[in-house]
C-alpha cells in the first residue's frame, strides 16, 4: 500500500518524469522537395515553428531558403536539386554579416519565395506547450537566388 501511495504521489509530482510524452520531437530540419518547376524553382513542403500561423509561415520560409543555400535538400522526389548553392564550408560563418540582414524578419529571403502552390487546407498542424508547428508548401525561386549570390560575389561560379 505504501508503494502504492509513493508511486501515486510521485507521479502528481513530476508527470513527464514518470510517463513518456505523447507525439514527437518537433523536428525544425523537415524540409522535403516536392517538385521542381520548368524555371528550375523548388517547391518545397517545410515546417515552420511559431507562437502563431504568421510566425511559422515566416520561420518556415527562412528554413527554406537556408536549406536551399547551405544545406541542400535531403528529402523528396528523385528530379530535385538536392545539393546546396554555396558549397564552400563555413560559408555561413564567413558571410556572417551578409547573411544576418539576409535573413531578417521580412527581409531580402522573402523576394525569393512564393506560396502560391500553396493548396487549401494543406497544413499540417501540430501544438506544444510554448507554440505550434504548421507543415507549409513553399516554392523556392532557386535560379533568382542563384543569380543573386553570383551579384554579391557569395558564389564563385
Amino acid at each position: 500500500m505504501k508503494k502504492i501511495f509513493l508511486f501515486i504521489f510521485a507521479a502528481m509530482m513530476c508527470p513527464n518524469c514518470i510517463f513518456a510524452q505523447r507525439g514527437t520531437a518537433y523536428d525544425r530540419e523537415a524540409i522535403r522537395c516536392l517538385g521542381v518547376e520548368l524555371d528550375g524553382s523548388q517547391t518545397l513542403r517545410v515546417r515552420g515553428y511559431g507562437r502563431n500561423i504568421f510566425d511559422a509561415k515566416e520561420q518556415a520560409a527562412k528554413n527554406a531558403v537556408w536549406a536551399v543555400i547551405f544545406n541542400g535538400i535531403k528529402d523528396g522526389s528523385k528530379g530535385c536539386n538536392m545539393r546546396p548553392l554555396v558549397a564552400e564550408a563555413n560559408a555561413n560563418e564567413k558571410y556572417e554579416d551578409y547573411f544576418n540582414t539576409f535573413f531578417t524578419d521580412k527581409g531580402d529571403y522573402s523576394k525569393y519565395i512564393s506560396f502560391k502552390d500553396t493548396k487549401r487546407f494543406s497544413r499540417g498542424k501540430s501544438r506544444d506547450k510554448v507554440g505550434t508547428s504548421y507543415d507549409i508548401t513553399i516554392r523556392v525561386l532557386r535560379p533568382q537566388l542563384r543569380e543573386r549570390l553570383k551579384t554579391d560575389n557569395i558564389i564563385k561560379d
